[in-house]
Order: C-alpha cells, then sequence, then structure tokens
C-alpha cells in the first residue's frame, strides 16, 4: 500500500491525523501540528460504524435478530408503512424515513420514534441519522431490563475487549448519547477497531457473524450496516466508515490493514484517496 501517496493526497485537503495499522502493529504515521495518535477527534457519521456490530453482537447474545419488526417493540409502529420496517432497514438507512438528524438535528429517541417513514422501507436509501435513533430506542428498550443502555453494551461487549477507548460522547437535551454521530476518539483506538474489523473477529469466534456486516441492500448495494461497501474494485473486500469533514476509518481485510484519518477538509474525496493508496 502506498501510504505516502494517500497521505499527499490528504494534506493537500486539511489532514490532521493519518495512522495506519497491519495485524495490530503501526506501520504508518503523519500528523498535522497540535495532534498524535492519542489527540481525541469527533467522529461525526463515522460513529455509525459501531451499530451494525453491536446489533450483530445482539443478535449473537439472543437479545435481537436483524429482521424483527420496529412494531415488536413498540406498538405504535404496528400500522402504515411502520409496520413494515424492520431493524434491518433501520442500519442499512432503506427504512422509507426521510433526510434529517444529521450533525446538531440528532432527534432523541421519543421524537425519532414519532416520525413516520416517507417511502415504502426497502426501496430507498436515504442517508440520515433518524433511523439509528430509532434502533436506538429498539436496542434501549431491549436493554433496560439489564440496566445497561445501547452504549453500555457497545463499551462491554466490543469496545473495552479490543482496547478501543471512547473519550467523549455528546448529550442530548434528555441525557442520552445519540448513536448516528458524537463518538469522539483518537486516532489509535479508532484503528483498533478498525483492527477488529479488518481480523473478522467477534469474541472468540466469526462464525459468520460479520457477514451481513458488508451486505449492501437492494436499494444501496454500496452501504451495509454503517459502513461503505466495496471501494475498490480489485478488493471486495473493503469498507470504510466516513464523517464530515473527512473522517475515515479504512479497513482492508484482505491486506489486514486498517487505516484512520481525521481531517477539516470538505473537499476530501474517498475514492482518490483509497486509488492513491492502491497506486
Amino acid at each position: 500500500m502506498n501510504f505516502e501517496a494517500a497521505a499527499a493526497y490528504a494534506e493537500r485537503h486539511a489532514l490532521e491525523a493519518m495512522f495506519a495499522v497491519r495485524d495490530g502493529e503501526v506501520v504508518f504515521e503523519r500528523y498535522a501540528a497540535g495532534f498524535d495518535a492519542d489527540t481525541p477527534h469527533a467522529l461525526y457519521s463515522g460513529t455509525k460504524s459501531f451499530w451494525g456490530l453491536a446489533a450483530l453482537a445482539a443478535r449473537a447474545d439472543g437479545i435481537l435478530t436483524l429482521d424483527e419488526l420496529v412494531g415488536d417493540t413498540f406498538p405504535a409502529w404496528r400500522e402504515g408503512l411502520r409496520a413494515r420496517v424492520t431493524l434491518r432497514h433501520l442500519l442499512q438507512l432503506t427504512s422509507g424515513i426521510g433526510f434529517g438528524g444529521l450533525g446538531n438535528a440528532v432527534p432523541t429517541y421519543e421524537k425519532a420514534l414519532a416520525v413516520e417513514p416517507k417511502s415504502e422501507p426497502g426501496e430507498t436509501f436515504t442517508y440520515g441519522g433518524i433511523p439509528l435513533q430509532v434502533f436506538g430506542a429498539v436496542f434501549a428498550r431491549k436493554l433496560a431490563p439489564s440496566g445497561r443502555t445501547p452504549h453500555d453494551y457497545l463499551r462491554e461487549r466490543i469496545l473495552d475487549p479490543i482496547g478501543c477507548t471512547i473519550s467523549k460522547w455528546r448529550t442530548l437535551k434528555d441525557g442520552t448519547h445519540p448513536l448516528p454521530t458524537g463518538a469522539f476518539l483518537c486516532a489509535r483506538a479508532w484503528a483498533a477497531y478498525g483492527a477488529f474489523v479488518a481480523a473478522r473477529g467477534l469474541a472468540a469466534s466469526n462464525d459468520g457473524l460479520f457477514d451481513d456486516l458488508a451486505t449492501g441492500s437492494r436499494a444501496n448495494p454500496r452501504y451495509g450496516l454503517g459502513w461503505w461497501l466495496n471501494p475498490i474494485a480489485d478488493d471486495p473486500s473493503a469498507l470504510y466508515a466516513s464523517g464530515s469533514g473527512g473522517q475515515a476509518l479504512y479497513v482492508f481485510p484482505n491486506h489486514r490493514v486498517a487505516i484512520v484519518k481525521f481531517a477539516k477538509g470538505a473537499s476530501f474525496a474517498h475514492p482518490t484517496f483509497i486509488n492513491r493508496l492502491a497506486s
């Protein structure tokens, strides 16, 4: 992988940190002034990358299934278009819910549950944060008997065991943390998460657990459970998480590589970065 060429492109687009690991070992680092591997940074929508994996872990733990209906948990979702929305639809952003819920406009669980879909579930891909908040409401309800929140589960089940520490979360007006955005991590921590995904392991076994993570929908084959898929033709296993301003976690399982990039450049293009990396 041509890390230097990729970094040169990123530096022209306000690179703040680039940190790459192979088999968990650091193979490349590049930083702007004021940044290093342990400087916390907002992931913005890169935060979405946590929840597909959390859902798959919860499925393995018998807490939920991807194809269960939201209406199985919330009776108000048993009528109209809502009655056909599954957790998979929410995570793949194909629930029929319209655009919204990004940045500072993320609604609370209560407000997200009040939103009506605008189109038939499964037919349209619409990027936004509201579906993740609906998923969070379902997940929170299922975890309530154990006294845990979705964020507690994510930390205890996945992040703590792999040494990935969240520096902080944004907090909504009702005291909860959002799911589609709001995590702050340092490059070293997010790379640990990427290395875990690259290794295709959860707990002591993968057992096909990751298969759904990188499976797209009919509405958008290039988006799985919180991850963008197939960014380069010659490596179909590659995937990446993306956040506003050029934040990214690139994962190349075939190469056992994970790369974190933090920036503040709105004009940055993921395909160009990846092409430079593969040059």
